[in-house]
């Protein structure tokens, strides 16, 4: 028996180890796929967490300095909808950033959080200041047509770094990213927009990894 491991094994112990890390990296490859199946089945599509903004208060979008500053004050109310009957979610990390034109011209961080099963949250980020902007012939159109139409075409994305929680155990982190495109009225005291914000439903892109 032992002439036969030392023949099924050759000259030394290179393929010994070569079985040794396939099943390795077999067993690392169905504990992945057993994780992944688990994942799937208690977070499938039906039971994500769903986001909405629902409220959009702009006061203030106007170019100055000779149209390369921009100034901003947007509130905003975003619900966030577990719907899951037994599962939890805490929000390590919500930090919203505000894009006109693909530019970023502002971020809001938001208070880590835990939301139980079957709940709605609401979060109100709030962008205010002036930002420096670099506007093309082709942007500085647009935002003149959306001037003179009173409502700005703005995009809104949510980076989260957030865990499930079943019972007593909690995943690891998951990184999505929630994408709101929104048109929003410019209100003010001198009359703004007659056109009333409309609740806008985000899209979700999950980065299990």
């Amino acid at each position: 028996m032992a002439g036969k491991y030392g023949r099924d094994c050759g000259d030394g112990c290179c393929c010994c180890l070569l079985k040794l890390l396939f099943e390795i990296i077999a067993a690392v490859l169905i504990i992945v796929g057993i994780a992944a199946l688990v994942f799937w089945l208690i977070f499938r599509p039906v039971n994500v967490v769903k986001f909405h903004v629902t409220e959009a208060e702009l006061t203030q979008f106007n170019l100055t300095a000779g149209n390369s500053v921009l100034n901003y004050d947007l509130k905003l109310n975003l619900t966030i909808r577990n719907p899951n009957k037994k599962i939890g979610v805490y929000y390590d990390r919500l930090e919203a950033r505000a894009f006109y034109e693909d530019q970023r011209f502002s971020v809001a961080d938001v208070a880590p959080f835990y939301q139980g099963h079957k709940t709605t949250s609401v979060v109100s980020p709030v962008f205010a200041g002036q930002q420096a902007v670099v506007l093309g012939a082709t942007d500085l159109s647009g935002f003149n047509v959306d001037k003179t139409a009173g409502v700005f075409n703005i995009k809104v994305k949510l980076y989260l770094r957030l865990r499930f929680k079943l019972g007593s155990w909690k995943t690891f982190r998951f990184k999505p990213k929630v994408k709101c495109s929104l048109m929003v009225p410019l209100s003010s005291n001198n009359g703004g927009s007659t056109v009333k914000f409309q609740t806008t439903k985000c899209d979700i892109d999950w980065n299990i990894f």
